[in-house]
């Protein structure tokens, strides 16, 4: 029943920007947090951001001034806005929640930076 579906991915140049969006559903959205992971080839998965239900933001060192975490509470959706980009931000970007002690992800969506 409780679903996340991503978008925004793709290609981009370094010093780009993209934005990636993770709707949800099944979930009463507004008083969860949500949390911005990535993995990139070889390398282990990361927490990258992290947003509470009244907005209360935290970031990764590598990222921090560059990506910024909000969400839409009536349209069940949280963002990454993502500049600056550089060639060691290529990942999979994945969203997840935590309902009940078990942990929900999205599907992913691929970024890929490079010239």
């Amino acid at each position: 029943q409780v679903q996340l579906v991503e978008s925004g991915g793709g290609l981009v140049q370094p010093g780009g920007s993209l934005r990636l969006s993770c709707a949800a559903s099944g979930v009463i959205f507004s008083i969860r947090p949500m949390t911005w992971y990535r993995q990139a080839p070889g390398k282990e998965r990361e927490l990258v951001a992290m947003i509470t239900s009244i907005g209360i933001t935290n970031y990764a060192d590598s990222v921090r001034g560059r990506f910024t975490i909000s969400r839409d509470n009536a349209k069940n959706t949280v963002y990454l806005q993502m500049s600056s980009l550089k060639p060691e931000d290529t990942a999979v970007y994945f969203c997840k929640m935590t309902l009940q002690s078990r942990d929900y992800w999205g599907q992913g969506t691929q970024v890929t930076v490079s010239s």
